[in-house]
């Protein structure tokens, strides 16, 4: 328990407080600590092209959406009005508060604050909280432990207390641990009368993220009542464990797309449940469960993954044709889960997982400015525009894969914030013995309390990272202190090297968390190499990817964009392609990468930097040739058929060609799953 109890106490200097009860009794065995402490929100401060994008957000949709979302701006039920009372406002603030408090940013925080202080504020005597229900607007009754039953979903509440974690760890607000300690005694008393699905699937199916605040407030205060509470929303919802673990799942989500059980393969369902065996295991100390999740994991990404590295999810899990779609919420539910993970199991292959979703497949999916979204992105997209695809919820006004803040279902307008601000404050974690570990990297400052004699220490973290394969840690202290410095060194890279102060220090293979542990001075730095190698990897359909480090590349093609007017769902837009996408990557480079890719560092990394294709820093060329009778089918680009051993025996241009490969999260019309060709 010391290792719990330091790291708690390098949590509470940071943010100036002391957690309720901490000197209550131990932990029981059973439950385990998490091996990395997240840190308070605020710790991490984002710099360089990182803090750029969380600026774009603040000044877009992230920090306007209650001023351009009418389902949010209309008499808003977490305000106490009779609009959205649902999930859309949590959803929103679920990206908004840590967006505020990341940027230090007044005007958004007094935003913010106006939702949680109704909140927190309206809790009811019983512990219920929320918006005003219909029974106690039109009835005046109150809802107490007695009549649960004129409550209403659990679901929108699970976010809402998400949103709240975070804002004590910012601030410490002095309110807030009574009143989850009050509603989890509410929970724990109703939930056999009122069980999780008592109003929707919704909260049936992700009971995890309900279950995780619990234990967060169990590691505060010690009650064991907590535990009893997370083990009984556990058994009321979906078994994620159990089917990530037993294979079964998986494998029937990929023959079945009709409506018998579509929320056990709904896909934001899935990406939420993946934390399930995590946050079981912490709350058990049984191992099975992280069997499960490995199990689990692979095979999700087996059967349903794509080269971008997050799953099919249309709205469904759909297999792993390069043509099937992903909605943006399943993106960043996933990335918290494995957040999530991460800190639970210290685990690298969810790091490297993480790292290839949020440089991938995130930033794709949004316009520059942040106001816009596609709710459905597809791997090999050769063209966005209306119409009804190959996919498991086609809507009929066939606005799915266009750009548009309402296009689709504006869930993901709502959720799609907590990405870029979540990954942005888990760059950092607290580690063992007083320390701090660095898992995931983008360009950043931290500043906590480390070592036995608890001092102040910032790390400024500068790279171009995962464009470019040097990070640089630079540290500012009063003093000498000594601590353990944590890095990981991702599984795709060879070997690493690491200098300190221009010296040589270390060699590590990948694939591992190495430890630094050692007096560090003001002014050290220490450089991380990650060299970067490009290599071709195996996707659906016997396609193949180009990938160098966390990024996988795609095929550069100018874009044509469109405006259009949706009569009810807005403005949204269409992007041509100009020039011939249908190439195929010719088989001796697949063979030899290193022989047949060229990789150009065209620019450097700016701080102004945006996802886009005039500011793409990095590109690779090779060869190539065309497959003439690839051609759009239904308005996607259907994977040609290839033996199996893995080349194309149709038609191919007799000359081979030069295309340039750009990083896949600047692109919006693209080929990354190619065909290959003799």
């Amino acid at each position: 328990m010391r290792f719990y109890s330091t790291l708690f106490a390098l949590t509470s200097i940071i943010v100036g407080f002391t957690p309720a009860n901490a000197h209550h009794s131990p932990v029981p065995p059973a439950f385990k600590t998490p091996a990395y402490q997240e840190l308070p929100l605020g710790a991490v401060k984002p710099r360089g092209w990182l803090l750029h994008q969380l600026q774009i957000m603040r000044d877009g949709s992230s920090g306007h959406l209650d001023e351009v979302h009418n389902k949010i701006k209309n008499d808003n039920g977490w305000l106490g009005g009779k609009g959205d009372g649902w999930e859309e406002t949590p959803y929103w603030l679920d990206g908004a508060v840590p967006l505020a408090y990341l940027l230090d940013d007044a005007a958004l925080k007094q935003k913010v604050l106006r939702y949680i202080n109704w909140t927190l504020d309206h809790q009811r005597p019983s512990g219920y909280f929320g918006p005003l229900t219909k029974a106690e607007r039109e009835k005046n009754i109150a809802i107490t432990v007695n009549n649960p039953e004129a409550g209403e979903d659990w679901w929108p509440k699970m976010v809402m207390l998400k949103v709240l974690q975070q804002y004590y760890t910012a601030t410490g607000d002095r309110r807030v641990v009574p009143f989850l300690k009050k509603y989890f005694q509410y929970q724990l008393q109703v939930l056999k009368k009122c069980p999780l699905g008592q109003w929707t699937e919704w909260a049936t199916s992700r009971g995890a993220d309900n279950a995780l605040v619990v234990q967060w407030l169990y590691q505060q205060t010690k009650d064991p009542s907590l535990l009893e509470l997370a083990a009984l929303i556990q058994r009321q919802s979906y078994p994620w464990t159990t089917w990530l673990g037993n294979r079964n799942w998986v494998i029937d989500a990929a023959t079945q797309q009709d409506d018998h059980q579509w929320m056990h393969r709904h896909g934001v369902n899935v990406g939420m449940g993946l934390k399930d065996p995590a946050v079981n295991y912490q709350r058990t100390g049984d191992r099975q469960y992280l069997d499960s999740l490995h199990t689990g994991f692979h095979d999700l990404m087996t059967l349903h993954g794509l080269p971008m590295g997050i799953f099919s999810a249309d709205e469904d899990l759909h297999g792993n044709a390069p043509t099937q779609g992903t909605e943006l919420c399943a993106i960043v539910e996933s990335m918290f889960s494995l957040e999530e993970i991460i800190g639970i199991t210290g685990d690298v292959r969810y790091m490297d997982a993480l790292e290839r979703m949020t440089f991938n497949a995130l930033p794709a999916q949004t316009t520059d400015d942040y106001n816009n979204k596609q709710y459905f992105q597809i791997a090999n997209q050769v063209q966005v525009k209306k119409g009804v695809f190959n996919f498991s919820l086609p809507f009929e006004r066939g606005m799915n894969n266009v750009y548009g803040l309402r296009s689709g279902y504006t869930c993901c307008t709502s959720n799609m914030h907590q990405g870029w601000t979540k990954f942005a404050s888990h760059l950092w974690y607290g580690a063992p013995d007083h320390g701090l570990a660095a898992l995931s990297y983008s360009p950043n400052e931290v500043t906590a309390k480390v070592g036995k004699q608890q001092q102040t220490v910032t790390i400024r973290e500068e790279t171009a990272y995962p464009f470019d394969d040097q990070v640089s840690f630079t540290f500012q202290t009063s003093g000498t202190v000594e601590f353990p410095l944590q890095l990981r060194i991702p599984s795709w890279c060879r070997e690493a090297v690491i200098t300190l102060n221009g010296q040589p220090l270390r060699r590590e293979k990948g694939g591992q968390i190495i430890t630094l542990q050692r007096p560090w001075k003001n002014s050290d730095q220490l450089v991380l190499q990650l060299p970067m190698e490009v290599t071709v990897s195996a996707w659906g359909r016997n396609s193949r990817a180009v990938e160098r480090g966390p990024l996988v590349y795609a095929l550069k093609l100018k874009e044509r964009w469109e405006k259009g007017v949706d009569e009810q769902e807005g403005e949204y837009f269409s992007i041509f392609p100009e020039g011939p996408w249908n190439f195929g990557l010719l088989e001796k480079a697949v063979k030899a990468p290193a022989q047949h890719f060229t990789v150009h560092r065209d620019k450097p990394v700016s701080n102004d930097f945006v996802w886009n294709l005039a500011y793409a820093p990095v590109s690779i060329t090779t060869s190539a040739k065309r497959i003439p009778a690839w051609q759009l089918v239904d308005d996607v680009a259907p994977q040609p058929v290839t033996t199996r051993e893995g080349t194309y025996k149709g038609q191919t241009a007799v000359e081979e060609e030069t295309i340039t490969l750009v990083p896949y999260g600047c692109t919006k019309v693209r080929v990354v799953a190619f065909p290959v060709v003799r």
